[in-house]
């Protein structure tokens, strides 16, 4: 595997705000998923972000499929409700002690097009798995996920112990070093972040690096390993923001999420 430098805090790549960026984050971290308009207008002004400029942007989130309105209020539409099942997962994912079993999956469809091949190796990425060589992927059986009904279709799941020693393999499957340097960088940045739209720019880069944590046992991970010190921090600045949305709307805030927050489930 080559040896990727780590990125330095001011090399990570922060994606500039927008109104719908906002609002799709806000909601993604509210359990339920939904606000009245004037509560995510008064929550998303803090940005810099005018409230002409949110409703506009709701309209055509609504037009597009992103989100749902019942009178005044907006609700992330399904699609999204599953992005944020992901997103949680990220955040908090389920675990087993690890006995040195891996989890395989052999793609043994054949005849398909060139989107579905590309569609079925983006899902077996989501689930955390990784490809040895085509069609063989691969990781420690120590993570909890649902799996796709349909996957039995298109692969056969089996459970094995490599030869290869399981450091060495591991290592080979993911870029360890170089999430782990991103990680620390974004942690540096939430660090230094102080006006609400660094803050909010930092964390989402933080739920994103989260999505491609292969959250592996601690025993094959490189020293220093930033994940639980990410999940930390991204727990603690969505507890901020229900505190926001509390402030500014007296809503109720689902009271588990806290319990999410500090890792229970």
């Amino acid at each position: 595997m080559p040896n990727n430098p780590s990125p330095q805090a001011d090399e990570v790549e922060l994606r500039p705000l927008s109104a719908r960026s906002v609002v799709l984050s806000l909601l993604l971290g509210l359990h339920p998923p939904e606000l009245p308009v004037k509560d995510l207008v008064r929550c998303v002004e803090p940005f810099g972000i005018a409230g002409s400029t949110v409703r506009a942007a709701l309209s055509r989130m609504v037009a597009a499929g992103d989100l749902r309105r019942a009178d005044t209020v907006y609700r992330l539409s399904d699609r999204l409700l599953e992005r944020q099942r992901r997103q949680d997962d990220a955040v908090h994912p389920e675990t087993l002690p690890w006995d040195g079993d891996w989890e395989m999956v052999v793609v043994t469809a054949t005849g398909r097009g060139p989107a579905e091949r590309a569609e079925l190796r983006t899902e077996l990425a989501r689930l955390r798995l990784a490809e040895l060589r085509e069609g063989v992927w691969l990781r420690p059986a120590n993570l909890l996920r649902p799996l796709p009904d349909d996957l039995g279709q298109v692969a056969e799941r089996c459970t094995a112990r490599p030869e290869r020693p399981a450091r060495e393999l591991a290592a080979s499957l993911w870029p360890l070093d170089a999430w782990a340097g991103t990680g620390r960088a974004l942690l540096a940045q939430v660090g230094r972040a102080r006006h609400p739209s660094e803050r909010f720019t930092a964390f989402a880069a933080v739920v994103r690096h989260l999505l491609a944590d292969p959250v592996l046992p601690p025993e094959l991970l490189p020293a220093d390993w930033p994940g639980a010190r990410l999940r930390a921090a991204y727990a603690d600045y969505r507890r901020e923001v229900a505190e926001t949305v509390r402030a500014h709307g007296g809503r109720q805030v689902d009271p588990t999420e806290d319990v999410r927050a500090r890792g229970g489930r």
